[in-house]
């Protein structure tokens, strides 16, 4: 048995902070909002509540009025993260651990996000995009306003490789990598593009995922709703990068990531590390959304 890596002791955490150079702060999560696309039959419904508003509602002398919300969907929407409860091999889940005996109607008494910190650590952008560009090898979705990789398409251990490469930097234990595919654009234009969105992705595929794991990494990101490519390398395979990755490895997944504005600080800057900071839930559960993403330059 072995323990899920760990998102960031205070030396990962002190060798990250060195990354922040200008302190600019650069959004990583997409808005929650009814429309934006959804895997599957996922849903999500907003509910606002003005009661105070209405004519003689408001309270005390002073008139004071308020409103909340309600967000009303599934945790797996939006940017979120995949915790090490969320994907195993029939009973199999990471370490081996037999996940029916500790399941219960309404959460799981082990994997779940309640043991998580906060990932305070360095960020690694690869910009897939500029990788098959300078390639020759971009093959882009009409649908895209901006230069995307199109779905089926398959990142490589090699590609990863020139990514990283193309901003001199070299992987460290405890890093997130966070890959910019271009995907993310027809999130964006969320519901126009929904369908196309949803219907396939590029995506790391097996070599890549194997890689990866090799490197000690805490976390993958992309800009897209599995991280991995869609359709997959091999259709008598489910979704098996999320097995390499979280159950054979313990690395969590980051889906739907917002990577387009970090990557264009890596342009400008020719700097593809950063200070990735994020919360999570502090509840019980395999998923979490409501996660707050920031690159800090």
């Amino acid at each position: 048995m072995r323990p899920a890596r760990p998102i960031a002791s205070p030396p990962v955490t002190k060798a990250a902070a060195a990354e922040i150079q200008e302190g600019k702060v650069v959004p990583m999560s997409w808005i929650l909002k009814d429309g934006i696309p959804l895997f599957g039959t996922r849903f999500t419904k907003t509910i606002l509540t003005a009661t105070s508003l209405a004519p003689g509602g408001a309270f005390g002398e002073n008139e004071l009025t308020y409103m909340e919300d309600t967000w009303l969907s599934q945790s797996h929407v939006g940017t979120h993260l995949d915790g090490m409860g969320h994907i195993g091999r029939k009973d199999c889940y990471f370490n081996q651990i037999a996940m029916g005996k500790y399941i219960n109607q309404n959460y799981i008494t082990k994997l779940g996000l309640e043991h998580l910190k906060s990932f305070a650590t360095r960020g690694v952008l690869v910009d897939a995009v500029r990788v098959f560009q300078a390639e020759g090898k971009l093959k882009s979705n009409p649908a895209c306003r901006k230069p995307c990789l199109d779905k089926g398409t398959v990142i490589t251990a090699a590609d990863i490789q020139a990514g990283l490469k193309m901003y001199n930097v070299t992987l460290r234990e405890g890093d997130i990598v966070v890959i910019h595919t271009g995907w993310g654009d027809l999130f964006d234009q969320f519901p126009a593009q929904n369908a196309t969105f949803n219907s396939g992705e590029p995506g790391i595929g097996k070599d890549a995922a194997k890689w990866l794991s090799s490197q000690k990494v805490v976390a993958v990101g992309a800009d897209q709703w599995a991280v991995e490519v869609i359709p997959g390398e091999d259709p008598k395979e489910a979704f098996i990068v999320h097995n390499l990755l979280i159950t054979d490895n313990g690395i969590h997944i980051l889906e739907n990531v917002r990577t387009d504005l970090i990557a264009e600080e890596a342009a400008r800057t020719h700097r593809g590390t950063f200070f990735f900071n994020m919360t999570v839930p502090r509840a019980y559960g395999l998923t979490g959304n409501f996660v707050g993403i920031d690159g800090i330059r």
